[in-house]
């Protein structure tokens, strides 16, 4: 059986960094998140996460101040600690950016050191060109909210290593989560599925089908979904989902190519619950 990760790097301390982060706290590990922007803020979602995860006696007895001790919050990727057993980049879905990252981390950790991206649709084997050594990179899609989802995608490219492979997901199981393994395509299993739905969802809103809540609630009752499509979309954020889709659209065809709806949404900020409106009004 693969040991519990001692060290955990996590990059970018947003939503889902800092869940990323709360998670493998809460397994035993001790957690460095590179953050540069507002570090505090990044610390506050962790311990805030562990107040609810407290709430709902998902700590095993243990408090969120002990959890969250094991958690430090660094400004550069150069800081984490060099002999981490892993490295997971959660930073917002462009390549370009994702492909810096991968650059400096392997470079700030020793090469036993296994890679992960959280990329939700970028190619794993196109982000493995960041690395000198492809076969260590390997994708971990979490979703959100990370603590509370049982679910993690497993995304493995020809060059990812077998062991790495299995230590990841034995990493997920000891997390408390279920692991689907898929190989590496654009969207992977998931996205591409959620997308999909989402798209017609919202193509469905434009041309007055039926209002949110009805086109939500007809997927709860009538498939047993337990979030309806733009109820999900406005969770995951219409931005990102605009951003998956024009990537989908680029590489999978006309098929997933955004509603005018969607990009007028996101153009205005209406982003879902994040800005406390999107499909649904949140408070």
């Amino acid at each position: 059986m693969t040991a519990t990760p001692s060290k955990v790097g996590v990059i970018g301390g947003g939503r889902m960094g800092a869940g990323i982060a709360q998670v493998f706290a809460a397994l035993g590990a001790s957690v460095t998140i590179a953050e540069s922007g507002d570090r505090d803020a990044a610390l506050t979602r962790v311990t805030t996460g562990l107040q609810r995860a407290a709430e709902r006696d998902k700590l095993g007895g243990r408090t969120p101040e002990d959890v969250a001790a094991r958690v430090t919050v660094v400004a550069a990727i150069e800081d984490l600690p060099a002999d981490a057993d892993l490295v997971v980049e959660a930073v917002p879905e462009i390549i370009d950016l994702k492909l810096g990252v991968l650059h400096r981390v392997q470079d700030a950790v020793h090469g036993g050191c296994v890679i992960a991206s959280n990329t939700s649709s970028l190619s794993i084997a196109s982000l493995a060109a960041a690395l000198d050594d492809p076969t260590r990179l390997v994708g971990m899609h979490f979703f959100n909210p990370v603590p509370a989802s049982t679910l993690v995608e497993v995304i493995r490219t020809d060059a990812t290593d077998d062991t790495v492979v299995e230590r990841v997901r034995e990493w997920v199981r000891l997390l408390g989560k279920q692991e689907v393994l898929v190989n590496d395509s654009p969207g992977f299993a998931t996205s591409r599925l959620g997308v999909c739905l989402g798209l017609e969802a919202i193509r469905m809103l434009e041309d007055g089908v039926a209002d949110a809540e009805s086109i939500d609630r007809a997927m709860e009752l009538g498939y047993r979904h337990p979030m309806g499509p733009l109820r999900s979309t406005d969770l995951v954020g219409l931005d990102v989902r605009l951003a998956i889709a024009e990537h989908l659209a680029a590489t999978l065809g006309q098929r997933f190519e955004p509603p005018q709806l969607l990009r007028d949404m996101v153009a205005r900020g209406d982003l879902g619950r994040k800005t406390g409106r999107g499909f649904h009004t949140w408070s």
